[in-house]
């Protein structure tokens, strides 16, 4: 790992997203909560939040930084399903890797969830939106 102790500890904001696409008949099922599993997204919600809290555990030279806020949305886009997550912390190293992790994370609990009814589902376009850090009172 990288030696961060000389660091100041800073408010840091990540911001990610990423994209599934979807037969329409799969975007109708998880509109109308009609799959055998239930909700899909309201489970890849959490499965994004609970891998961003994890992703010292899943990336080998990550810090392990206390997390202020992990956020998981969605939006129906043409083709299927886009996941936002936005992650914050007062730590002396970014969360960047953990945004990435909770898109990354979400998008594979819609495919699992969808995979007995959709057989050309493609997960794609996980990127970094934003990264930033501010001073306390910066907000």
């Amino acid at each position: 790992m990288v030696d961060v102790g000389g660091k100041p500890a800073l408010h840091r904001i990540a911001e990610a997203s990423g994209r599934i696409l979807l037969a329409p008949e799969t975007v109708e099922l998880i509109r109308a909560k009609g799959l055998e599993k239930g909700d899909v997204l309201a489970v890849a919600r959490i499965a994004g939040i609970l891998a961003a809290k994890r992703t010292p555990e899943l990336v080998p030279l990550c810090h392990s930084i206390p997390l202020d806020l992990v956020e998981v949305d969605f939006a129906w886009v043409e083709g299927g399903l886009e996941a936002r997550a936005r992650v914050e912390c007062r730590a002396v190293t970014g969360v960047e890797m953990e945004a990435l992790t909770a898109v990354s994370a979400a998008l594979l609990a819609v495919y699992d969830m969808c995979k007995a009814v959709d057989k050309k589902m493609r997960i794609t376009d996980i990127v970094l939106l934003e990264k930033r850090k501010e001073r306390a009172g910066e907000v």
